[in-house]
Protein backbone atom coordinates (compact mmCIF):
# COMPACT_ATOMS: atom_id res chain seq x y z
CA UNK A 1 0.00 0.00 0.00
CA UNK A 2 2.91 2.74 0.85
CA UNK A 3 4.58 1.59 -2.46
CA UNK A 4 1.42 2.20 -4.29
CA UNK A 5 0.58 5.62 -2.84
CA UNK A 6 4.75 6.44 -3.48
CA UNK A 7 4.09 5.55 -7.04
CA UNK A 8 0.84 7.59 -7.20
CA UNK A 9 2.52 10.95 -5.48
CA UNK A 10 5.61 10.53 -8.24
CA UNK A 11 3.14 10.34 -11.03
CA UNK A 12 1.36 13.05 -10.03
CA UNK A 13 4.36 15.16 -9.59
CA UNK A 14 5.36 14.09 -13.19
CA UNK A 15 2.32 15.25 -14.40
CA UNK A 16 2.16 18.62 -13.03
CA UNK A 17 5.48 19.09 -14.12
CA UNK A 18 4.03 18.10 -17.53
CA UNK A 19 1.37 20.34 -16.92
CA UNK A 20 3.10 22.88 -15.80
CA UNK A 21 5.27 23.09 -18.98
CA UNK A 22 3.45 21.97 -22.23
CA UNK A 23 5.57 23.00 -25.04
CA UNK A 24 4.49 25.49 -27.52
CA UNK A 25 4.39 23.50 -30.46
CA UNK A 26 1.63 20.94 -29.86
CA UNK A 27 2.72 17.60 -31.31
CA UNK A 28 0.31 15.75 -33.76
CA UNK A 29 -2.07 13.71 -31.78
CA UNK A 30 -0.69 10.06 -32.21
CA UNK A 31 2.82 11.57 -31.51
CA UNK A 32 1.87 13.09 -28.45
CA UNK A 33 0.27 10.00 -27.26
CA UNK A 34 3.24 8.18 -27.87
CA UNK A 35 5.17 10.19 -26.37
CA UNK A 36 2.81 10.26 -23.19
CA UNK A 37 3.12 6.33 -23.08
CA UNK A 38 6.87 6.58 -23.01
CA UNK A 39 7.27 9.19 -20.63
CA UNK A 40 5.03 7.44 -18.22
CA UNK A 41 6.97 4.11 -18.76
CA UNK A 42 10.10 6.10 -17.82
CA UNK A 43 8.10 7.11 -14.80
CA UNK A 44 7.64 3.50 -13.72
CA UNK A 45 11.00 2.56 -14.48
CA UNK A 46 12.31 4.70 -12.49
CA UNK A 47 10.34 4.72 -9.05
CA UNK A 48 11.43 0.53 -9.61
CA UNK A 49 14.60 1.81 -9.15
CA UNK A 50 15.54 0.88 -12.74
CA UNK A 51 17.60 3.69 -13.60
CA UNK A 52 19.50 2.46 -16.99
CA UNK A 53 15.99 1.30 -18.66
CA UNK A 54 14.35 4.81 -17.20
CA UNK A 55 17.49 6.81 -18.85
CA UNK A 56 16.97 4.79 -22.55
CA UNK A 57 13.62 5.95 -21.95
CA UNK A 58 14.06 9.60 -21.54
CA UNK A 59 16.63 9.71 -24.16
CA UNK A 60 13.65 8.27 -26.73
CA UNK A 61 11.57 10.78 -24.81
CA UNK A 62 13.71 13.41 -26.16
CA UNK A 63 13.33 12.18 -29.74
CA UNK A 64 9.82 11.83 -29.83
CA UNK A 65 9.79 15.53 -28.34
CA UNK A 66 12.77 17.66 -28.06
CA UNK A 67 10.73 20.58 -26.63
CA UNK A 68 9.06 18.52 -23.47
CA UNK A 69 10.85 20.22 -20.65
CA UNK A 70 10.66 17.86 -18.30
CA UNK A 71 12.38 15.08 -20.16
CA UNK A 72 15.20 17.51 -19.88
CA UNK A 73 14.97 18.07 -15.97
CA UNK A 74 14.78 14.19 -15.38
CA UNK A 75 17.78 14.15 -17.55
CA UNK A 76 19.97 16.64 -15.95
CA UNK A 77 19.75 14.20 -12.90
CA UNK A 78 20.34 11.16 -14.53
CA UNK A 79 23.60 13.03 -15.99
CA UNK A 80 24.10 14.46 -12.85
CA UNK A 81 24.55 10.92 -11.26
CA UNK A 82 26.63 10.04 -14.17
CA UNK A 83 29.30 12.99 -13.42
CA UNK A 84 28.59 14.63 -17.21
CA UNK A 85 28.61 17.81 -15.28
CA UNK A 86 28.39 19.76 -18.69
CA UNK A 87 25.44 17.10 -19.93
CA UNK A 88 23.40 18.13 -16.82
CA UNK A 89 23.68 21.39 -17.01
CA UNK A 90 22.74 21.97 -20.74
CA UNK A 91 19.76 19.74 -19.72
CA UNK A 92 18.45 21.71 -16.87
CA UNK A 93 19.18 24.71 -18.92
CA UNK A 94 16.86 23.98 -21.77
CA UNK A 95 14.32 22.53 -18.82
CA UNK A 96 14.26 26.93 -17.69
CA UNK A 97 14.14 28.05 -21.09
CA UNK A 98 11.30 26.19 -22.47
CA UNK A 99 9.45 26.72 -19.05
CA UNK A 100 10.59 29.35 -17.60
CA UNK A 101 7.42 29.59 -15.33
CA UNK A 102 8.01 26.51 -13.87
CA UNK A 103 9.59 27.42 -10.34
CA UNK A 104 11.41 23.76 -9.80
CA UNK A 105 13.61 23.86 -12.94
CA UNK A 106 13.93 28.03 -12.21
CA UNK A 107 15.32 26.88 -8.86
CA UNK A 108 17.11 23.65 -10.07
CA UNK A 109 19.08 25.65 -12.33
CA UNK A 110 19.74 28.59 -9.82
CA UNK A 111 21.36 25.93 -7.44
CA UNK A 112 23.83 24.00 -10.33
CA UNK A 113 25.07 27.24 -11.30
CA UNK A 114 26.06 28.32 -7.51
CA UNK A 115 27.46 25.19 -6.84
CA UNK A 116 29.36 25.34 -10.07
CA UNK A 117 30.16 28.81 -8.62
CA UNK A 118 28.78 30.59 -11.38
CA UNK A 119 27.50 33.20 -9.52
CA UNK A 120 27.24 35.94 -12.19
CA UNK A 121 24.87 33.05 -14.21
CA UNK A 122 22.89 32.23 -11.13
CA UNK A 123 21.94 36.14 -9.99
CA UNK A 124 19.32 36.82 -12.98
CA UNK A 125 17.91 33.39 -12.74
CA UNK A 126 17.06 34.12 -8.87
CA UNK A 127 15.95 37.79 -9.14
CA UNK A 128 13.44 36.53 -11.96
CA UNK A 129 12.13 33.81 -9.60
CA UNK A 130 11.55 36.48 -7.01
CA UNK A 131 9.82 38.60 -9.21
CA UNK A 132 7.47 35.80 -10.15
CA UNK A 133 7.40 34.89 -6.37
CA UNK A 134 8.10 37.77 -4.13
CA UNK A 135 6.44 35.79 -0.93
CA UNK A 136 10.87 33.85 -1.12
CA UNK A 137 11.74 36.50 1.03
CA UNK A 138 15.00 34.04 1.57
CA UNK A 139 15.76 34.86 -2.33
CA UNK A 140 16.63 38.33 -1.26
CA UNK A 141 19.04 36.94 1.18
CA UNK A 142 20.80 34.66 -1.30
CA UNK A 143 20.82 37.69 -3.51
CA UNK A 144 22.96 39.93 -1.28
CA UNK A 145 25.24 37.25 -0.77
CA UNK A 146 25.96 36.79 -4.49
CA UNK A 147 25.94 40.34 -5.57
CA UNK A 148 29.08 40.49 -2.82
CA UNK A 149 30.59 37.77 -4.25
CA UNK A 150 30.56 39.02 -8.20
CA UNK A 151 31.50 42.40 -5.95
CA UNK A 152 28.94 43.62 -7.42
CA UNK A 153 28.50 46.42 -4.11
CA UNK A 154 25.77 48.56 -5.75
CA UNK A 155 23.27 46.05 -6.15
CA UNK A 156 23.93 44.21 -2.91
CA UNK A 157 23.05 47.91 -1.04
CA UNK A 158 20.32 47.77 -3.02
CA UNK A 159 18.71 44.71 -2.10
CA UNK A 160 19.55 45.68 1.26
CA UNK A 161 16.65 48.47 0.54
CA UNK A 162 14.41 45.74 -0.64
CA UNK A 163 14.58 44.25 2.39
CA UNK A 164 14.20 47.16 4.41
CA UNK A 165 11.07 48.00 2.51
CA UNK A 166 10.00 44.78 4.09
CA UNK A 167 11.12 44.88 7.12
CA UNK A 168 11.76 48.02 8.07
CA UNK A 169 15.31 49.97 9.38
CA UNK A 170 17.20 47.30 11.77
CA UNK A 171 20.96 47.30 13.51
CA UNK A 172 21.92 44.56 10.95
CA UNK A 173 20.82 45.75 7.83
CA UNK A 174 22.23 49.58 8.42
CA UNK A 175 25.20 48.39 9.28
CA UNK A 176 26.15 45.58 6.28
CA UNK A 177 24.92 48.59 4.03
CA UNK A 178 27.40 51.32 6.46
CA UNK A 179 29.92 48.34 5.74
CA UNK A 180 29.41 48.17 2.09
CA UNK A 181 29.34 52.01 1.43
CA UNK A 182 32.67 52.24 3.29
CA UNK A 183 34.05 49.37 0.90
CA UNK A 184 33.02 51.80 -1.88
CA UNK A 185 34.85 54.38 -0.90
CA UNK A 186 31.45 56.24 0.01
CA UNK A 187 32.50 57.24 3.49
CA UNK A 188 29.45 60.02 3.50
CA UNK A 189 27.61 57.87 2.79
CA UNK A 190 28.36 54.98 5.53
CA UNK A 191 28.61 57.87 8.03
CA UNK A 192 24.57 58.73 7.02
CA UNK A 193 23.17 55.33 7.25
CA UNK A 194 24.07 54.85 10.69
CA UNK A 195 23.18 58.26 11.84
CA UNK A 196 20.02 57.83 9.90
CA UNK A 197 19.75 54.55 12.11
CA UNK A 198 20.35 56.25 15.62
CA UNK A 199 18.29 59.05 15.06
CA UNK A 200 15.20 56.57 14.26
CA UNK A 201 15.76 54.95 17.51
CA UNK A 202 17.74 57.92 19.81
CA UNK A 203 16.62 56.15 22.83
CA UNK A 204 19.16 53.05 22.06
CA UNK A 205 22.60 54.29 22.94
CA UNK A 206 24.10 51.30 21.36
CA UNK A 207 22.87 52.71 17.91
CA UNK A 208 24.34 55.95 19.02
CA UNK A 209 27.67 54.18 19.21
CA UNK A 210 27.21 52.31 16.00
CA UNK A 211 27.12 55.83 14.49
CA UNK A 212 30.48 56.85 16.67
CA UNK A 213 32.07 53.23 15.35
CA UNK A 214 31.08 54.71 11.24
CA UNK A 215 32.63 58.13 12.14
CA UNK A 216 35.89 56.48 13.52
CA UNK A 217 35.61 53.84 10.74
CA UNK A 218 35.59 56.48 8.35
CA UNK A 219 38.00 58.87 9.32
CA UNK A 220 36.13 61.40 11.52
CA UNK A 221 38.16 60.57 14.79
CA UNK A 222 37.35 63.25 16.50
CA UNK A 223 33.55 63.59 16.11
CA UNK A 224 33.60 59.64 17.22
CA UNK A 225 35.37 60.36 20.26
CA UNK A 226 32.51 62.97 21.10
CA UNK A 227 29.78 60.46 20.05
CA UNK A 228 31.89 58.00 22.66
CA UNK A 229 31.68 60.19 25.24
CA UNK A 230 28.30 61.71 24.79
CA UNK A 231 27.32 58.03 24.99
CA UNK A 232 29.38 57.36 28.68
CA UNK A 233 27.69 60.50 30.19
CA UNK A 234 24.81 58.89 29.81
CA UNK A 235 25.95 55.16 30.38
CA UNK A 236 29.03 54.71 31.69
CA UNK A 237 29.12 50.94 31.34
CA UNK A 238 28.23 50.52 27.96
CA UNK A 239 30.29 47.81 26.45
CA UNK A 240 30.14 48.83 23.11
CA UNK A 241 31.84 52.15 23.48
CA UNK A 242 34.11 51.00 25.91
CA UNK A 243 35.39 48.22 23.39
CA UNK A 244 35.44 51.02 20.72
CA UNK A 245 37.48 53.56 22.97
CA UNK A 246 39.61 50.42 24.00
CA UNK A 247 40.61 49.50 20.18
CA UNK A 248 41.07 53.35 19.53
CA UNK A 249 43.88 53.82 22.57
CA UNK A 250 45.62 51.08 21.10
CA UNK A 251 46.36 52.52 18.01
CA UNK A 252 47.49 54.92 19.17
CA UNK A 253 49.69 53.72 21.38
CA UNK A 254 48.51 53.92 24.55
CA UNK A 255 49.30 51.47 26.44
CA UNK A 256 48.01 52.57 29.89
CA UNK A 257 44.61 53.51 28.77
CA UNK A 258 43.94 50.58 26.38
CA UNK A 259 44.82 48.17 29.59
CA UNK A 260 42.41 50.10 32.06
CA UNK A 261 39.27 50.08 29.44
CA UNK A 262 40.03 46.37 29.36
CA UNK A 263 39.44 45.81 32.84
CA UNK A 264 36.63 48.04 33.03
CA UNK A 265 34.87 46.06 30.21
CA UNK A 266 36.25 42.71 31.85
CA UNK A 267 34.74 43.88 34.81
CA UNK A 268 31.78 45.90 33.83
CA UNK A 269 28.38 44.11 35.29
CA UNK A 270 26.87 44.14 31.94
CA UNK A 271 29.91 42.71 29.94
CA UNK A 272 28.49 39.02 28.55
CA UNK A 273 30.16 36.20 29.47
CA UNK A 274 31.19 35.41 25.40
CA UNK A 275 32.65 39.13 25.57
CA UNK A 276 34.72 38.90 28.29
CA UNK A 277 36.26 35.44 26.63
CA UNK A 278 36.77 37.31 23.46
CA UNK A 279 38.48 40.01 25.14
CA UNK A 280 40.58 37.96 27.23
CA UNK A 281 41.46 35.34 24.37
CA UNK A 282 42.71 38.91 22.81
CA UNK A 283 44.70 39.52 25.56
CA UNK A 284 46.84 36.00 25.43
CA UNK A 285 47.19 36.42 21.66
CA UNK A 286 48.65 39.82 22.68
CA UNK A 287 50.75 38.69 25.45
CA UNK A 288 52.30 35.94 23.07
CA UNK A 289 52.78 37.86 20.02
CA UNK A 290 54.79 40.52 22.75
CA UNK A 291 57.05 39.04 24.99
CA UNK A 292 54.96 36.40 26.52
CA UNK A 293 55.08 37.50 29.81
CA UNK A 294 51.83 35.58 31.47
CA UNK A 295 51.75 37.97 34.68
CA UNK A 296 49.47 40.66 33.01
CA UNK A 297 47.04 37.87 31.82
CA UNK A 298 46.80 35.77 34.86
CA UNK A 299 46.27 39.40 36.92
CA UNK A 300 43.05 39.82 34.90
CA UNK A 301 41.84 36.21 35.18
CA UNK A 302 42.36 36.24 39.24
CA UNK A 303 40.40 39.61 39.36
CA UNK A 304 37.75 37.75 36.89
CA UNK A 305 37.53 34.58 39.13
CA UNK A 306 37.53 36.96 42.29
CA UNK A 307 33.64 37.56 41.20
CA UNK A 308 30.84 35.49 41.22
CA UNK A 309 30.88 33.20 38.10
CA UNK A 310 26.82 32.27 36.04
CA UNK A 311 29.21 29.80 33.99
CA UNK A 312 32.78 27.45 34.11
CA UNK A 313 33.91 29.17 30.60
CA UNK A 314 36.05 32.19 32.45
CA UNK A 315 37.45 29.56 34.80
CA UNK A 316 37.94 26.52 31.88
CA UNK A 317 40.05 29.15 29.95
CA UNK A 318 42.63 30.40 32.41
CA UNK A 319 43.08 26.70 33.70
CA UNK A 320 44.03 25.69 29.28
CA UNK A 321 46.23 28.77 29.53
CA UNK A 322 47.84 27.82 32.74
CA UNK A 323 48.03 24.20 31.37
CA UNK A 324 49.83 25.68 28.41
CA UNK A 325 51.90 27.86 30.24
CA UNK A 326 52.94 25.33 32.39
CA UNK A 327 52.08 26.14 35.29
CA UNK A 328 52.67 24.49 38.49
CA UNK A 329 50.21 21.90 39.18
CA UNK A 330 48.57 23.80 42.38
CA UNK A 331 48.10 26.93 41.09
CA UNK A 332 46.13 24.87 38.39
CA UNK A 333 44.40 22.35 40.67
CA UNK A 334 43.06 25.41 42.49
CA UNK A 335 41.61 26.86 39.42
CA UNK A 336 39.91 23.19 38.21
CA UNK A 337 38.66 23.38 42.10
CA UNK A 338 36.53 26.35 40.85
CA UNK A 339 35.52 24.78 37.91
CA UNK A 340 33.55 21.84 39.50
CA UNK A 341 32.60 24.34 41.66
CA UNK A 342 30.46 26.06 39.14
CA UNK A 343 30.18 22.81 36.90
CA UNK A 344 30.46 19.64 38.94
CA UNK A 345 29.83 17.94 35.63
CA UNK A 346 32.81 19.08 33.98
CA UNK A 347 34.94 15.71 33.27
CA UNK A 348 37.62 17.21 31.18
CA UNK A 349 38.40 19.65 34.26
CA UNK A 350 37.91 16.31 37.40
CA UNK A 351 40.16 13.59 35.31
CA UNK A 352 43.17 16.67 35.51
CA UNK A 353 42.63 16.48 38.85
CA UNK A 354 42.37 12.67 39.15
CA UNK A 355 45.44 12.48 37.27
CA UNK A 356 47.11 14.55 39.98
CA UNK A 357 45.70 12.54 42.36
CA UNK A 358 47.27 9.38 40.49
CA UNK A 359 50.74 11.20 40.40
CA UNK A 360 51.20 11.83 44.50
CA UNK A 361 49.49 8.42 44.45
CA UNK A 362 46.66 9.94 46.97
CA UNK A 363 44.48 7.03 46.10
CA UNK A 364 41.60 7.81 48.48
CA UNK A 365 41.29 11.12 46.61
CA UNK A 366 40.79 9.52 43.29
CA UNK A 367 38.11 7.23 44.85
CA UNK A 368 36.43 10.19 46.16
CA UNK A 369 36.88 11.90 43.09
CA UNK A 370 35.64 9.43 40.90
CA UNK A 371 32.59 8.41 43.42
CA UNK A 372 31.44 12.39 42.94
CA UNK A 373 31.75 12.03 39.25
CA UNK A 374 29.69 9.32 38.86
CA UNK A 375 26.80 10.95 39.89
CA UNK A 376 27.15 13.82 37.47
CA UNK A 377 28.58 11.66 34.40
CA UNK A 378 27.27 8.64 35.15
CA UNK A 379 28.09 7.12 31.75
CA UNK A 380 31.70 8.12 31.49
CA UNK A 381 33.58 5.41 31.88
CA UNK A 382 37.34 6.63 32.84
CA UNK A 383 35.86 7.25 36.18
CA UNK A 384 34.97 3.66 36.86
CA UNK A 385 38.10 2.35 35.71
CA UNK A 386 40.46 5.24 37.78
CA UNK A 387 38.15 4.30 40.92
CA UNK A 388 38.57 0.54 40.03
CA UNK A 389 42.31 0.68 39.68
CA UNK A 390 42.59 3.05 42.90
CA UNK A 391 41.14 0.29 45.05
CA UNK A 392 42.87 -2.45 43.57
CA UNK A 393 45.99 -0.74 44.49
CA UNK A 394 44.81 -0.46 48.11
CA UNK A 395 44.09 -4.02 48.27
CA UNK A 396 39.78 -3.83 48.47
CA UNK A 397 39.28 -5.69 45.90
CA UNK A 398 35.56 -5.70 46.54
CA UNK A 399 35.63 -2.03 46.04
CA UNK A 400 37.63 -2.68 42.71
CA UNK A 401 35.18 -5.19 41.62
CA UNK A 402 32.59 -3.26 41.92
CA UNK A 403 33.52 -0.05 40.57
CA UNK A 404 34.81 -2.03 37.14
CA UNK A 405 31.66 -4.02 37.34
CA UNK A 406 29.67 -0.50 37.44
CA UNK A 407 31.64 0.41 34.71
CA UNK A 408 30.69 -2.71 32.31
CA UNK A 409 27.10 -1.25 32.99
CA UNK A 410 28.03 2.03 30.97
CA UNK A 411 29.75 0.21 27.96
CA UNK A 412 28.09 1.15 24.47
CA UNK A 413 29.01 0.93 20.72
CA UNK A 414 31.18 3.86 20.90
CA UNK A 415 33.16 3.18 24.38
CA UNK A 416 37.01 2.78 23.98
CA UNK A 417 38.07 -0.73 23.37
CA UNK A 418 41.24 -0.12 25.13
CA UNK A 419 39.52 0.91 28.40
CA UNK A 420 36.66 -1.91 28.06
CA UNK A 421 39.47 -4.13 27.27
CA UNK A 422 41.94 -2.81 30.65
CA UNK A 423 37.96 -3.27 32.30
CA UNK A 424 37.87 -6.81 31.55
CA UNK A 425 41.45 -8.14 32.43
CA UNK A 426 41.90 -6.04 35.93
CA UNK A 427 38.41 -7.97 37.13
CA UNK A 428 39.76 -11.11 35.49
CA UNK A 429 42.72 -10.28 38.05
CA UNK A 430 40.28 -9.88 40.90
CA UNK A 431 38.29 -12.78 40.26
CA UNK A 432 41.44 -14.95 40.55
CA UNK A 433 42.46 -13.39 43.37
CA UNK A 434 39.53 -13.69 44.92
CA UNK A 435 39.56 -17.95 44.36
CA UNK A 436 37.27 -17.52 41.16
CA UNK A 437 38.98 -18.91 38.53
CA UNK A 438 36.24 -20.02 36.08
CA UNK A 439 34.65 -16.01 36.17
CA UNK A 440 38.32 -15.08 36.08
CA UNK A 441 38.79 -16.85 32.67
CA UNK A 442 35.53 -15.46 31.78
CA UNK A 443 36.50 -11.83 32.02
CA UNK A 444 39.89 -12.68 30.14
CA UNK A 445 37.56 -13.75 27.10
CA UNK A 446 35.76 -11.04 27.38
CA UNK A 447 38.53 -8.62 27.72
CA UNK A 448 40.16 -10.48 24.80
CA UNK A 449 37.23 -10.10 22.62
CA UNK A 450 37.65 -5.88 22.90
CA UNK A 451 41.64 -5.67 22.08
CA UNK A 452 42.63 -9.54 21.32
CA UNK A 453 46.18 -8.06 21.78
CA UNK A 454 46.09 -7.21 25.56
CA UNK A 455 49.31 -8.39 26.34
CA UNK A 456 48.89 -7.85 30.31
CA UNK A 457 45.30 -10.07 29.94
CA UNK A 458 47.49 -12.52 27.76
CA UNK A 459 50.30 -13.58 29.77
CA UNK A 460 48.00 -14.03 32.91
CA UNK A 461 45.44 -15.33 31.27
CA UNK A 462 48.12 -18.00 29.88
CA UNK A 463 50.15 -18.47 33.14
CA UNK A 464 46.87 -19.17 35.27
CA UNK A 465 45.68 -22.12 32.80
CA UNK A 466 49.41 -23.48 32.74
CA UNK A 467 49.17 -23.23 36.89
CA UNK A 468 45.76 -25.45 36.34
CA UNK A 469 47.69 -27.43 33.38
CA UNK A 470 45.02 -26.95 30.79
CA UNK A 471 44.32 -25.56 27.75
CA UNK A 472 47.89 -25.59 26.94
CA UNK A 473 48.15 -25.07 23.31
CA UNK A 474 45.57 -22.03 24.14
CA UNK A 475 48.24 -20.86 26.63
CA UNK A 476 51.07 -21.26 24.30
CA UNK A 477 49.21 -19.42 21.79
CA UNK A 478 48.57 -16.50 23.73
CA UNK A 479 52.05 -16.23 25.54
CA UNK A 480 53.81 -16.34 22.54
CA UNK A 481 51.97 -12.98 21.46
CA UNK A 482 53.48 -11.37 24.84
CA UNK A 483 57.15 -12.18 24.30
CA UNK A 484 57.08 -11.47 20.36
CA UNK A 485 55.69 -8.24 21.76
CA UNK A 486 58.41 -7.42 24.49
CA UNK A 487 60.66 -9.91 23.74
CA UNK A 488 62.87 -8.84 26.94
CA UNK A 489 60.48 -8.83 29.42
CA UNK A 490 61.37 -10.82 32.12
CA UNK A 491 57.71 -12.01 33.45
CA UNK A 492 56.48 -13.02 30.06
CA UNK A 493 59.59 -15.25 28.91
CA UNK A 494 59.26 -16.83 32.38
CA UNK A 495 55.36 -17.32 31.59
CA UNK A 496 56.34 -18.90 28.22
CA UNK A 497 59.07 -21.05 29.60
CA UNK A 498 57.16 -21.91 32.20
CA UNK A 499 54.34 -23.26 29.45
CA UNK A 500 56.77 -25.14 27.67
CA UNK A 501 57.46 -26.93 31.25
CA UNK A 502 54.12 -27.80 31.57
CA UNK A 503 54.05 -29.38 28.08
CA UNK A 504 57.46 -31.40 29.24
CA UNK A 505 59.48 -29.44 26.62
CA UNK A 506 62.06 -28.87 29.11
CA UNK A 507 65.00 -27.68 26.47
CA UNK A 508 63.07 -25.56 24.67
CA UNK A 509 61.96 -24.08 27.97
CA UNK A 510 65.39 -23.83 29.26
CA UNK A 511 65.76 -21.27 26.66
CA UNK A 512 63.49 -18.79 27.24
CA UNK A 513 64.19 -19.31 31.08
CA UNK A 514 67.42 -18.15 30.66
CA UNK A 515 66.21 -15.12 28.58
CA UNK A 516 63.92 -14.48 31.69
CA UNK A 517 67.01 -14.46 34.41
CA UNK A 518 69.10 -12.58 31.64
CA UNK A 519 66.75 -9.92 31.47
CA UNK A 520 65.58 -9.35 35.36
CA UNK A 521 66.53 -6.02 36.59
CA UNK A 522 67.52 -7.51 39.56
CA UNK A 523 66.59 -10.65 41.97
CA UNK A 524 64.05 -8.29 44.25
CA UNK A 525 60.52 -9.49 43.92
CA UNK A 526 61.66 -12.45 41.54
CA UNK A 527 61.56 -15.25 43.42
CA UNK A 528 58.98 -17.34 41.21
CA UNK A 529 61.29 -16.97 37.95
CA UNK A 530 64.17 -18.19 40.25
CA UNK A 531 62.18 -20.93 41.19
CA UNK A 532 61.07 -21.92 37.80
CA UNK A 533 64.22 -21.64 36.53
CA UNK A 534 65.77 -24.44 39.38
CA UNK A 535 62.56 -26.97 37.97
CA UNK A 536 63.20 -26.60 34.72
CA UNK A 537 66.98 -27.31 35.14
CA UNK A 538 66.02 -29.91 37.33
CA UNK A 539 63.96 -31.74 34.53
CA UNK A 540 67.04 -30.85 32.22
CA UNK A 541 69.09 -33.32 34.52
CA UNK A 542 71.42 -30.44 35.40
CA UNK A 543 70.73 -30.68 39.76
CA UNK A 544 74.00 -28.38 40.51
CA UNK A 545 72.06 -25.56 38.73
CA UNK A 546 68.70 -26.88 39.82
CA UNK A 547 69.85 -26.71 43.50
CA UNK A 548 71.15 -23.10 43.19
CA UNK A 549 68.46 -21.38 42.15
CA UNK A 550 65.98 -23.02 44.35
CA UNK A 551 68.81 -22.06 46.85
CA UNK A 552 68.36 -18.76 45.94
CA UNK A 553 64.42 -18.19 46.25
CA UNK A 554 64.02 -20.12 49.49
CA UNK A 555 65.99 -17.32 50.86
CA UNK A 556 63.58 -15.38 49.79
CA UNK A 557 60.58 -17.30 50.77
CA UNK A 558 62.12 -19.16 53.47
CA UNK A 559 58.93 -20.59 54.82
CA UNK A 560 58.40 -22.18 51.76
CA UNK A 561 57.28 -26.10 52.20
CA UNK A 562 57.89 -26.95 48.91
CA UNK A 563 61.35 -25.33 48.38
CA UNK A 564 62.83 -26.73 51.18
CA UNK A 565 61.59 -30.24 49.79
CA UNK A 566 62.96 -29.58 46.97
CA UNK A 567 66.28 -28.89 48.08
CA UNK A 568 66.26 -31.73 50.40
CA UNK A 569 65.06 -34.44 48.09
CA UNK A 570 67.01 -32.88 45.12
CA UNK A 571 64.30 -33.56 42.91
CA UNK A 572 61.58 -31.69 41.09
CA UNK A 573 58.38 -31.87 43.22
CA UNK A 574 55.23 -31.19 41.96
CA UNK A 575 52.67 -28.82 44.18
Amino acid sequence: MRTMRAFVVVMLACLSLMVQAQPADVLPQDSLRAFDQFFMEAMVQRQKGNNDAAFDLLRHCQTLNPKAPEVYFFLAQYYSGLRQTEKATECIKQAAALAPENETYMETLAQTYIRQQDYASAIPVIEGIYERNKDHQDLLEMLFQLYQQVGDNENAIEVLNRLEKIDGKSERLSQAKSELYTRMGDKKAAIAEMYSLAKQYPNDLNYQAMYGEALMMNGQTKKALNVYHQVLESEPDNNRVLLSLRTYYQSQGDRAIADSLTERVLLNRNATSEERIHLLRQEIAACEAADGDSTRVLELFHKMLSLPQSDPDMAILCASYMNAKKMPKDSIRQVLEKILSIAPDHSAARLQLVGYAWEEEDFERVIALCQEARQYTPDEMAFYYYQGIAYYKQENLDGALSAFQNGIGVINNESDPAIVSDFYAVMGDILHQKGLPEEAFAAYDSCLQWKDDNIGCLNNYAYYLSERGEQLEKAETMSFKTVKAEPKNSTYLDTYAWILFMQERYSEAKIYIDQALQNMEDSLGNEVIIEHAGDIYAQNKDIDRALSYWRDAQQKKPEDQLLLRKIKQKKYLKK
